[in-house]
């Protein structure tokens, strides 16, 4: 039959196409912030993670950095990591250069420390974990600067930080206005009630009305004592009356003997 081998051809090319699909490549991944600023004279750590397929070790794992300056020439080295750290001896980098990462937690970083212009350029990152030894390399542009510049993240932080201090401004101008006026309206009660105790006579305080009721028993009890007195003196008048009736018979009975 004629199709057999063209049947056959194209089974050979989806297989082809297809196989690359399926077929897991070991490779290495690596994470650099891509630019970052420092000021002169300062330190600045330069940040490289990186993930991998195999098992990560202190035995198995390379790390190099290599520095391009921005004028066209060869790439220098800047340190040098396989199984302990290798600071560089000679060149610009030489004392100002220290290992900052963690090769177990996939931290690679290195740290500038007082960093000069001449450091502007960009710092290649690229690790090696064998025997899995291909992928990318990590690249971050370095830019040294007299002043450090807002970035877009420093810019959107001090909006949000300017908008939640207002907020709480605003807040605070409404709880002193709503404390301000409850005590307003509560001296305006108190007034008020004042001068109806004022207007009213009938009306007095509590020390006034035990005052008052002193006042009152003080003076039935000199009510009683007077009743008392003048019914005394009537009876008083009487006695003396009787005692005059008495007088005047006893008169009478002397004047009879006499006659």
């Amino acid at each position: 039959m004629s199709f057999c081998p063209v049947l056959r051809i194209w089974l050979l090319l989806l297989g082809g196409l297809a196989l690359p699909g399926v077929r897991h490549v070991s490779g290495i991944d690596i994470f650099t912030p891509g630019e970052m600023e420092a000021v002169n004279g300062t330190d600045v750590r330069l940040k490289c993670t990186f993930s991998s397929t195999h098992p990560v070790s202190l035995q198995t794992v390379v790390v190099s950095w290599n520095f391009r300056p921005l004028q066209p020439g060869p790439d220098e080295s800047v340190f040098y990591y396989d199984k302990e750290p290798f600071p560089p001896d000679e060149g610009r980098f030489k004392g100002h250069v220290v290992w900052s990462g963690d090769v177990l937690r996939k931290d690679v970083s290195i740290t500038l420390q007082d960093v000069p212009p001449t450091f502007n350029g960009t710092y290649i990152c690229q690790v090696r974990n064998r025997p899995d030894v291909h992928g990318s390399n990590g690249e971050i542009v370095l830019k040294v600067v007299d002043k450090v510049s807002l970035s877009e993240i420093s810019i959107l932080a001090i909006a949000v930080g300017g908008a939640i201090v207002a907020i709480l401004i605003i807040l605070g101008i409404f709880v002193a206005v709503k404390v301000c006026r409850n005590r307003h309206r509560d001296n305006d009660v108190e007034m008020h009630s004042r001068e109806q105790e004022w207007r009213d006579p009938t009306v007095c305080k509590p020390e006034e009305a035990v005052h008052l009721t002193i006042e009152t028993k003080k003076k039935e009890v000199d009510s009683s004592d007077d009743e008392e007195s003048e019914a005394s003196s009537g009876d008083d008048e009487e006695e003396e009356g009787e005692d005059d009736d008495d007088d005047d018979d006893d008169d009478d009975d002397d004047g009879g003997d006499d006659d």
